[in-house]
This record gives structure tokens, C-alpha cells and sequence, in this order.
């Protein structure tokens, strides 16, 4: 049986052993099926982040997601937000929760770190994105949401205003952006 906490692909296992950890979970429960071959333990589906690439390859997590790794916000994730190519298909797994944000092409690339988080190497908007992100959502998030992000970028000592701005000309909220700061400010 595969160790604790991990994602089991099957393709990667011999179709004996396959077959052995098939019968095995339905004994034990201690896996879950997230799509056909992959299942993941009740351990990992636990922890604060899953390996995002294998379930959905190359998703980038964004929104309320990425918000709260960075600590912009008290709102918790209801679900794993995770950007895709607006023309990609994807089937979503039971589990875990996955709300799709669909982005144009070439706008999905913009901004994008990858961090490592529990040991798993995840595809994150960086600080400047998040922000954008939240103006271009306040109507949906809720402006005390959007406040509450862009009071804790101007508190973050690593911001960087001329990154910020650019990727608001490219987002098409720079107007919006320097509103609120003026606002703020």
C-alpha cells in the first residue's frame, strides 16, 4: 500500500500492484477517488493544500485561494480556486472542492510564482496579481473584501507598485486601482 498522505496515480503503478491497492482502499477507506486513476488520501485531502498540478495540470490557484496564502485577507477558501484557459475543458473531481476561474490566454500567464506548500510545488498568483485580481472582482467579492486585500498590500514591506501597475494596465483596472488608492491614501 502507498504511504499516508500522498496522490496515487495509477498510471504509474504495475497493474498488479493496481489492482492489490484497489481492493485495498475499499477495505480500509483511507483513500479517496478524485477522478478516474488518481486517488488521494483523506490525510492529504486534509491538509491545507493538495498537489493542484496532478489534478488539474497546469491550474494556477487564484482568488480567495491565493488571498489566503498570502494572508490578504480573513475570508477562508470555501473551495481551491484555480485559473484555467477560458477555451480548456476540464471534469472536475468529488474532491476536493475546485471552483474554475476561466482567463483568456493571454492574460493566464500574467503573474504567476510557483511556491512550495506542504511539500507540493503549486502554480500562485504573486502579490501584484492577487491585487488586480481583487479589484477586477470587487463587484462579486465584495468592496470590504477588495479593501481588506489592498490594505494589506500597502502594510507588506516586499510590494512592488511599478509590477502592480503594469499588471493593472494589463488587467484594464488601472483606473479603478488608482481611485481607491487615492482613497486610501
Amino acid at each position: 500500500m502507498q504511504d499516508k498522505g500522498a496522490i496515487i496515480k495509477a498510471r504509474t503503478m504495475k497493474p498488479a500492484d493496481y489492482r492489490r491497492f484497489l481492493n485495498e482502499i475499499h477495505v480500509n477507506d483511507n483513500y479517496v477517488k478524485i477522478k478516474n486513476g488518481l486517488y488521494a488520501s483523506f490525510d492529504t485531502l486534509a491538509n491545507d493544500m493538495v498537489d493542484i498540478e496532478k489534478i488539474i495540470p497546469n491550474g494556477i490557484l487564484c482568488l480567495y485561494s491565493a488571498w489566503h496564502f498570502y494572508g490578504m485577507t480573513t475570508q477562508v477558501p470555501d473551495s481551491f480556486y484555480i485559473a484555467i484557459d477560458r477555451n480548456r475543458k476540464v471534469r472536475l473531481p468529488s474532491m476536493p472542492d475546485i471552483t474554475l476561474v476561466y482567463q483568456s490566454a493571454n492574460l493566464l500567464e500574467l503573474g504567476i510564482d510557483m511556491v512550495d506548500v506542504d511539500g507540493f510545488t503549486i502554480r500562485i498568483y504573486d502579490r501584484e496579481r492577487c491585487v488586480c485580481d481583487a479589484v477586477k472582482y470587487r463587484n462579486k467579492i465584495g468592496i470590504d473584501v477588495m479593501s481588506e486585500i489592498l490594505n494589506a498590500y500597502l502594510k507588506h514591506e516586499g510590494r512592488n507598485l511599478d509590477k502592480l501597475y503594469k499588471y493593472a494596465a494589463a488587467l484594464r483596472v488601472q483606473t479603478i486601482l488608482k481611485r481607491y488608492f487615492e482613497i486610501t491614501l
